[in-house]
C-alpha cells in the first residue's frame, strides 16, 4: 500500500477555480457527514483519506484513469477536502484485491473507490465496508451488491448493442464475423456482450463464426486474431468490444495480408489512428477515464452530506467519421498507446451527480 500524501502526479487538465471555491465553502457550512448517502456514517470530517483499491495497473486505461484519480485528489486537497490517498494494485488477483480492500477498513480510510476485479467475489468484503461507515463508489466493472454509496458507469448493455447494430448495418444482415472481448468475469466486457446477442439474435444472417476473451491490451489480442485468422478464411466483420481490442485485430490483418473489415472498438488512439490511415470502415465509443476522478469526486460529496445518487449513469458518445477527426486532433496530449478521453471539469461531474 502506497501513500501519495506528499508525490500525486501532475493534474492531468485545468480545474475550474469556481468548482475549488464551491467545494472549500461546502467543507465550511457541512463538517460532519449527515450520513445523507448510503454506507456513510459516524464522525467522518475533511479532510479525508480515500482508498483506491485498483484491480491492476498494468493496462494504460489503467494508468490513464488512475491519473484523473491523483489530479482529482490534488484539487481537492487545495480545497481542504482531502488529505491523504492511498493506492494498492492487486495485479489483477480478485483475492488479492479482497485483502487490499479489508487493509483500507482496518486503516478505518473515509472512502474507498474500486473496479472489481469480480462481479460477485467482492461482495462480502464491500457490504462490511459499508456496514463500517466507508463510502464506497464503485465504477467501470460492477460489483453485484448494492451496499455501496454510489455505482458509477456507461451502460455496457447499450455499448454492445449499439455496437452489433452498426455491424449489421455495415453489412446488411448478412456475413462472418468474429467478436473480440474482454477478459471474462469481468462485468464491463461480460455485460456488452450480454448486450450485442439480442441484436444478433433478431438477426440470424450475421454468424458468429467464433469470438475471444483477452486482456485490454494490443499484444495479446493480435496473437489472438492472428491465430482466428488461419483459422477462418471468410472473415466479414469484427465485433471488438474494446479499443485495444481493435487495434490488435486491425494489426494482425494487415501483417497476414487480409483485407481490413468493419470493425467497432473504442477510443485507443492507436485503433482511432489506424482507423483514419487504412480508411477503415469504423464505429467506436469511449470509456471516460475521468470516470475515476467522478468517483472520488462523489465520494467527497457523499461524506460531506449530499444524498448522491445510487447510480450515475454517463453517457456513451458516438465516434464515426463525422466525429474522429475531433478526438484525433487532440491525440498529441496522450499516450501512444493510450486513449483519447474527453474534458472534464466541476461543471460535468455537478451535472452528472445533479440526475
Amino acid at each position: 500500500m502506497k501513500n501519495f500524501e506528499n508525490s500525486i502526479s501532475a493534474p492531468l487538465r485545468r480545474r475550474l477555480l469556481a468548482g475549488a471555491a464551491a467545494a472549500a465553502a461546502l467543507l465550511v457550512f457541512s463538517g460532519t457527514a449527515s450520513a445523507a448517502a448510503n454506507c456513510i456514517k459516524g464522525d467522518r470530517k475533511a479532510p479525508y483519506t480515500i482508498g483506491w483499491a485498483n484491480i491492476y495497473s498494468v493496462p494504460t486505461w489503467m494508468k490513464q484513469t488512475e491519473g484523473t484519480i491523483t489530479a482529482e485528489v490534488e484539487e481537492l486537497k487545495k480545497a481542504g477536502l482531502v488529505k491523504n490517498l492511498m493506492i494498492t494494485d492487486a495485479q489483477g488477483n480478485a483475492q488479492t484485491q479482497i485483502q487490499h480492500i479489508q487493509s483500507m477498513i482496518d486503516a478505518n480510510v473515509d472512502a474507498i473507490v474500486v473496479i472489481a476485479g469480480s462481479s460477485n467475489a467482492l461482495d462480502r468484503v464491500i457490504s462490511d465496508a459499508c456496514d463500517k461507515g466507508i463510502a464506497i463508489v464503485n465504477f467501470d466493472s460492477l460489483v453485484n451488491t448494492d451496499k455501496v454509496t454510489a455505482k458509477i458507469n456507461t451502460d455496457s448493455s447499450e455499448w454492445g448493442a449499439t455496437a452489433a447494430k452498426w455491424m449489421v448495418s455495415q453489412l446488411g444482415g448478412k456475413g462472418n464475423i468474429i467478436i473480440m472481448n474482454g477478459p471474462a468475469g469481468i462485468s464491463v466486457s461480460d455485460d456488452r456482450r450480454k448486450g450485442a446477442q439480442p441484436v444478433l439474435d433478431a438477426n440470424p444472417g450475421l454468424k458468429v463464426i467464433t469470438e475471444t476473451n483477452t486482456e485490454y491490451n494490443v499484444a495479446p489480442a493480435q496473437e489472438a486474431m492472428t491465430s482466428l485468422l488461419f483459422a477462418n478464411p471468410e472473415i466479414d466483420g469484427v465485433l471488438s468490444l474494446g479499443g485495444a481490442l481493435s487495434a490488435g485485430s486491425v494489426l494482425a490483418f494487415e501483417r497476414q495480408g487480409r483485407d481490413q473489415v468493419p470493425t467497432t472498438g473504442e477510443n485507443a488512439r492507436q485503433f482511432l489512428e489506424l482507423w483514419k490511415e487504412k480508411g477503415l470502415k469504423g464505429w467506436a465509443t469511449m470509456q471516460p477515464n475521468w470516470l475515476g476522478a467522478l468517483s472520488v469526486y462523489t465520494a467527497v460529496q457523499a461524506l460531506q452530506g449530499k444524498d448522491v445518487p445510487a447510480f450515475v449513469k454517463v453517457p456513451l458518445p458516438v465516434i464515426d467519421d463525422s466525429t474522429i477527426g475531433g478526438y484525433l486532433a487532440r491525440a498529441d496530449k496522450f499516450p501512444a498507446d493510450g486513449y483519447i478521453y474527453s474534458d472534464y471539469d466541476q461543471a460535468l461531474f455537478d451535472k452528472l451527480l445533479a440526475k
